[in-house]
């Protein structure tokens, strides 16, 4: 197999910590750069700071336009018999009178067509979900098994994997062991994994406890002549909980790939839970994500492998599972296919959501620094940039030129952009009137500036629409005035962008300049609110 690690540490030369600092460097020139054009020449500062920001705008229309496009198509996909439309896949048919989306019948000609060595039925394919635990209480745990058995799908196809940490205590591998005592029959298989603590050359993390516990599956999988390439893993964090109809779906759209085991599947995270109980500023933040992944489904080309995604067993094997090198190994794993099969994958969007938790600790101090420690490892994608031009531009690989540079060029943009935009956008028009203050141009800045962010930000009206079009029924532990609560949170938007993306981005990528390494996955805390309001961690 080719080499598509991650080096350890002491293995980086000059060159791998050259690419590693470059995101970090550029977004502190790039805060700094108002600074520097200001003190050279007044113009320069107000044309950069103008043209900056109507290319902001630009974006901000399109995300917007995006936004409402995306929760549409999530919408109807949530409403579509997927059931029934696999069945019809499979039987090459549709029912005379049957209302289906024109694609539907493309899909069936075009299924009927295939055959080979590698067709294969819907009755061939099976599912395994696996669930990655630290040490979250049954209360978080069981509504993610419950989800499910709930689901449209037969869960006699369906095995269940739930990966726990020994480093977790012994809470959890009781928990473990309760639940698949309980619900094991449910399914075709199920079975508690333990990763052991302290495993040479992992990082404590997310990518080591899935990894040890997907080559359990193997091992199951084998034993029982189970074909991999007729198995899609569906990863889970403990908080998830899949759409009724997300296991169809994600039959039906792996069925109609032509090459199944080269691609990846992603879902729509929706962080919506329990958004009724978490406080403003989480729920602005993840309203804010959420609608961020509605958007990206929309995007082909830069969809990438995020929190619950689902892969072929056959492409985890041929790519050794998960990084055990890195805290990031959703994100990261799209590269590691990628070079593994050298150019030929794509992440295929499933407009079905997978709903998830927004942060929630059991105190507003513990929430907030949750919030930003997940945020901050999110923003550790960064280090994917030294990753990726060392393995594409320095190892030998047969992956086209044109397709990595683009795909390079936006890796390293989406990050540069996550550390300085929001601060740009707040700060940056004050920046030549604090150097030049008797400039003329340098005083009407801010003014120009003022006006052309109004008319920016009736976008979140548009966001605060869709959001309440989003929101789960309001508890009966609530009140009437939690509702209007959901509108005034939008005020803290400018903050939350500023001191919650922006630092993540910008701490981590200054980590990355002085060889910082984060080695530590930092678990989100997970807490669930009673009816009398208690929280239970």
């Amino acid at each position: 197999m080719k080499d598509i690690e991650i080096p350890y540490e002491n293995e980086r030369g000059k060159r791998y910590r050259f690419f590693e600092i470059m995101p970090g460097l550029i977004s502190w020139l790039i805060i700094f750069l108002p600074l520097i054009l200001s003190l050279i020449n007044p113009a320069l500062g107000v044309f950069f700071v103008l043209g900056y920001l109507l290319l902001w705008v630009s974006k901000a229309i399109g995300l917007n336009v995006r936004s409402i496009q995306g929760f549409r198509m999530m919408n109807r996909h949530m409403k579509l018999p997927w059931t029934a439309m696999l069945e019809e896949l499979s039987q090459g048919e549709v029912p005379e009178g049957a209302e289906r989306p024109e694609w539907h019948q493309k899909n069936i000609d075009s299924f009927k067509a295939r055959s080979g060595p590698d067709s294969f039925t819907m009755e061939d394919v099976r599912h395994a979900v696996v669930i990655a635990a630290y040490n979250e209480s049954r209360e978080i745990l069981e509504p993610t098994i419950q989800s499910v058995i709930d689901s449209d799908y037969d869960t006699s196809k369906i095995i269940l994997v739930l990966a726990y940490e020994e480093r977790g205590g012994p809470a959890i591998k009781k928990t473990a062991r309760d639940l698949m005592r309980e619900y094991g029959d449910v399914f075709q298989h199920a079975m508690a994994v333990e990763h052991p603590a302290g495993e040479p050359g992992e990082v404590i993390g997310k990518g080591g406890n899935i990894t040890y516990a997907a080559r359990k599956l193997e091992t199951y999988l084998q034993k029982e002549n189970i074909n991999p390439l007729h198995t899609i893993v569906t990863t889970l964090d403990s908080d998830n909980r899949p759409h009724a109809s997300y296991f169809s779906a994600l039959t039906y759209v792996y069925m109609i790939c032509p090459d199944p085991k080269t691609v990846s599947i992603q879902p729509i995270p929706i962080f919506t839970s329990n958004i009724w109980d978490a406080p403003a500023l989480m729920r602005v933040i993840a309203t804010g994500n959420s609608f961020w992944n509605i958007v990206q489904s929309l995007r082909p080309h830069m969809i990438r492998n995020f929190s619950s995604h689902a892969q072929s067993m056959q492409a985890l094997i041929d790519t050794d599972y998960w990084s055990v090198r890195t805290i990031v190994e959703d994100g990261h794993q799209f590269w590691r296919t990628y070079f593994r099969y050298d150019g030929k994958h794509d992440v295929i969007p499933l407009h079905v959501p997978i709903y998830q938790d927004a942060v929630l600790s059991s105190t507003f101090k513990k929430t907030v620094k949750a919030q930003f420690l997940q945020l901050r490892r999110w923003a550790w994608g960064a280090s994917d940039v030294a990753y990726v031009a060392e393995v594409g531009f320095f190892r030998p690989n047969n992956v086209p030129r044109r397709d990595l540079i683009a795909k390079f060029m936006r890796l390293l943009e989406g990050h540069i952009s996550w550390a300085t935009a929001p601060l740009l956008l707040a700060f940056a028009a004050f920046v030549p009137l604090l150097v030049n203050p008797d400039s003329y141009v340098s005083n009407q800045l801010p003014f120009v500036v003022s006006r052309v962010q109004t008319v920016a930000l009736t976008g979140i009206f548009i966001t605060m629409f869709l959001s309440f079009k989003a929101l789960p029924a309001k508890p009966a532990r609530y009140k009437r005035r939690r509702t209007f609560f959901m509108v005034t949170q939008w005020v803290l938007l400018p903050f939350t962008t500023v001191v919650f993306f922006s630092f993540s981005a910008l701490y981590s990528q200054t980590r990355l300049i002085f060889g910082k390494y984060l080695g530590n996955f930092d678990v989100t805390d997970k807490a669930v609110v009673t009816s009398d309001k208690k929280r239970i961690m």
